[in-house]
Parts: C-alpha cells; sequence; structure tokens
C-alpha cells in the first residue's frame, strides 16, 4: 500500500462520507497519521442524488475528491481501496491493495440498498445509493421516452412513461416531486410528439404518512403537495413483488418498466468485525465515544453506528448530521485516549429535518416549529448549499438551481451512457 511509516499512532479511517470525512478533517494531524480507504477517489453528497438522476445537476456538483479536501494535512494518506476484511488480533485491514497495520481502526462505511430478502425486486429495481447508480437512473428515464417516441402500442409506452417510487422518506418524496416537475415543465418541450398526460408517477409507502420521523404538519404538507404536483401517494401499501413490467403491491398492479427503490437502507459491517457486537439490523452497538462493543480500539461512526440511548434505542437516525457530530466529537476523544485523559461523552444536536417537493414547496421541522411553502424551500435550499463540499460544487449548484427556477428547466439531460438492464446490479 506504500504508506510510510512514522513515528505517530496510526488512525485506519474506512470510508469517506459524511462521518468518514469529519473525522478525518478534525484529528490532530502533528498526533496522528491518518490514513482513509475508500473504494471511490470522491465523496459524495447523497441528499442531492436525486437531482442528479432527475437532470437537475451534474455528478460533479455533489461529489468532491477526496484527496483535495485533506491536501494542507501533512500526514494524511488516501487510498482507493476495498476493505475485505480486519484481522483484529494482529490489527490488519485486509483490502483489495494490500494489508495495512492500524493502531486505531475507524469504521464509517454507511449503509447499501435494503431490498429486505427479495431477489426479484432487487433484479429489476433501480437503486439510488452512489453516484453511478443516479446516473443509471437518470440514463433510463431519459431512454424511456426516447423509446416510447418509437413504439406505436400505447400498452408499451405507458409502461415506459409510467414510474413506481417505492418508499416514502426523504429520497422518495423528493424524487416523486423532482419527476412531477419534469413531467409539468421539461419533458413537453422535449418531447412534443409525446401526451405526457399518459405519465404517471406512483409513490408508495408501507406506512400511515409521508417522511416518518418528521412531524404530522410536514407529512401531511408535503402529501398535499405532491397531489398538487400530480403524483399519486399511496400509503399502507406494500409492494410484494416486480418483474420489469408490473409491480404487484397489497393494493393492487401497477403497470410501470421503471421501479425505483427508495424503502430502506442496510448498514455495511465489516467482515472480522462480528459477534456480540453487530446488531440483527448490521449496525454496530456502540458505546458513548463511538467504540465498538467488544473492542478497545475499533470504532464505528453513522449508519453503520448504533449508539443506544433513552432517545434512540435502536442508535441515532442514519442520517448525514449524527455521523457528522459523531466523527467531530471522535477526533477529540482520539486525541483523549492517546495522551490519558478522560474522555467525553458524544451528545447528539438535532438541528432538524427537511424535504423539497418542488419549486417553492418544502417542509421544514426545526426544533418545535414546523414550516412549509416558499420560506421552507429557501431554508432548504440555503442548507443544502453551505453544506455543500467546495467553492466551486456550490457555485456550480446556486447557478443550477437559478437557472432552473428562472427558466423552468434543468440543464442535465444526457444519456451519457446507455443503460441497460442486466440480470443483477454490481
Amino acid at each position: 500500500m506504500n504508506i510510510p511509516v512514522k513515528n505517530l499512532p496510526r488512525v485506519v479511517i474506512i470510508g469517506g462520507g459524511f462521518g468518514g470525512m469529519a473525522i478525518a478533517r478534525e484529528i490532530r494531524d502533528k498526533n496522528f497519521q491518518t490514513v482513509l480507504l475508500d473504494k471511490h477517489n470522491y465523496h459524495t453528497f447523497q441528499p442531492l442524488l436525486y437531482q442528479v438522476a432527475t437532470s437537475g445537476l451534474e455528478p460533479d456538483s455533489i461529489a468532491y475528491p477526496l484527496r483535495k479536501i485533506f491536501s494542507s494535512k501533512k500526514h494524511f494518506h488516501f487510498r482507493v481501496a476495498e476493505v475485505e476484511k480486519v484481522n483484529t488480533d494482529e490489527q490488519i485491514v485486509n483490502t483489495s491493495i494490500g494489508p495495512i497495520h492500524y493502531d486505531y481502526l475507524v469504521i464509517a462505511t454507511g449503509t447499501g440498498t435494503n431490498f429486505f430478502g427479495n431477489e426479484k425486486i432487487k433484479k429489476h429495481a433501480m437503486p439510488m445509493k452512489s453516484v453511478p447508480e443516479a446516473l443509471n437512473l437518470r440514463s433510463l428515464i431519459l431512454e424511456n421516452f426516447e423509446k416510447a417516441l418509437l413504439t406505436k402500442d400505447i400498452e408499451e409506452r405507458t409502461k415506459l412513461m409510467n414510474f413506481v417510487i417505492v418508499g416514502g422518506g426523504p429520497t422518495g418524496t423528493e424524487l416523486a416531486g423532482a419527476l412531477a416537475e419534469l413531467k409539468s415543465h421539461v419533458l413537453p418541450n422535449d418531447y412534443p410528439d409525446l401526451d405526457l398526460r399518459l405519465m404517471q408517477i406512483h409513490l408508495l409507502e408501507a406506512g400511515d404518512s409521508l417522511l416518518a420521523g418528521m412531524s404530522k404538519y410536514s407529512a401531511k404538507k408535503a402529501e398535499n403537495y405532491l397531489e398538487e404536483l400530480g403524483v399519486q401517494v399511496w400509503l399502507n401499501t406494500m409492494v410484494k413483488d416486480f418483474d420489469g413490467n408490473v409491480a404487484q403491491t397489497s393494493k393492487g398492479e401497477l403497470e410501470s418498466k421503471t421501479l425505483i427503490w427508495a424503502a430502506g437502507v442496510q448498514a455495511r459491517p465489516i467482515e472480522g468485525i462480528n459477534g456480540e457486537s453487530l446488531l440483527k439490523n448490521g449496525r454496530y452497538k456502540v458505546d458513548e465515544i463511538s467504540r465498538v462493543d467488544g473492542y478497545q480500539n475499533i470504532f464505528a461512526l453513522g449508519d453503520v453506528a448504533a449508539m443506544q440511548t433513552d432517545q434512540y434505542p435502536n442508535g441515532h437516525p442514519q442520517v448525514a448530521q449524527p455521523a457528522i457530530q459523531q466523527g467531530e466529537h471522535l477526533a477529540k476523544n482520539l486525541f483523549k485516549l492517546e495522551k490519558g485523559k478522560k474522555t467525553t461523552p458524544f451528545k447528539y444536536k438535532d438541528l432538524g429535518s427537511m424535504a423539497t417537493v418542488g419549486r417553492n414547496r418544502a417542509v421544514v421541522d426545526l426544533n418545535n416549529i414546523s414550516l412549509g411553502g416558499a420560506l421552507a424551500w429557501f431554508i432548504w435550499m440555503f442548507i443544502h448549499l453551505i453544506a455543500l463540499v467546495g467553492f466551486r460544487n456550490k457555485m456550480v449548484t446556486l447557478i443550477n438551481w437559478t437557472y432552473a427556477y428562472v427558466k423552468y428547466d434543468k440543464g442535465a439531460r444526457l444519456i451519457i451512457r446507455p443503460f441497460e438492464k442486466k440480470k443483477e446490479h454490481v
């Protein structure tokens, strides 16, 4: 792996998401050697993946090179690698590019798509957890309309123009709103030969409301916004099967060539670290300083960690803020551990929740205040802009959003690499 040996304790971080990036940023460079491992050479701002999938942004607006983020750190090293297994006895991480020794190990691997064991849905549905998957979805959406132009079969055309989104959380809700805006403002100009009235957008949620975890006000407001945009919202509805043409649900059949899965996530544990510390949901049980149960020098952050408290008995929400705050907190505690000082317990500060449903439509929960409409939409935009990594990404995203707002248009409608459904998603 060609990492220089130095007279400093080595912290190996697995994963360059929100948690891994936060601890790598905050860790004391003069006191530790930091090695970050990730299978991609960039950090992805996942909350805006749906905008890549719906032609609102190009992927380089929400991705940022990891090496550039940490270019000022003297004792920082990044390697593109996939972690295969951890040997905890010898304190070695085995990767696709070779082994590396650690003094402290931080697992920040995040989550993957959870199909709940339904292999047939996994084979035919479209996930959206990474930049490549978002680009695949963008290509498929545009290809569907190109194919719809060519067919004379009305039933086939309808299937190509219908979209089924499974999961009424922030991802599914925001994706449904973005597709509805494409239908209203963009696709009629691109495809004047098509009757866009045939296009149907179905949002399916197994629970009794959208945006679980947000206030009842926000959930109902989001549902109303989607219905105003023409989205058909199905609550208390489960998807049983999907064969690539028809989605079987608990309330009947929905004909569609495209089923987008936003219904669940699964933590990504590392082979070699398991046993009693690994909970049923795939998350590691960690203590108040993010240390994995049963280990002294192995830690877990964010989505893959379950720090159980009275308020969060199953661990903190699997969103960006807990991962960021845990990463920053652990960086401080690692210094204390190395110096033999007393560590401080983690306390999560809930900064609120939000989701956008389209132009001038968003919902925001901040402390005990719930907002909807244009004000919430501007708050959503501001928060997401400042959270993006890199000045260029902020400016490009702002310009794209301003252009889309003024012109009622989205400029990233490009089929860069045609997508063909394979037997299995890799």
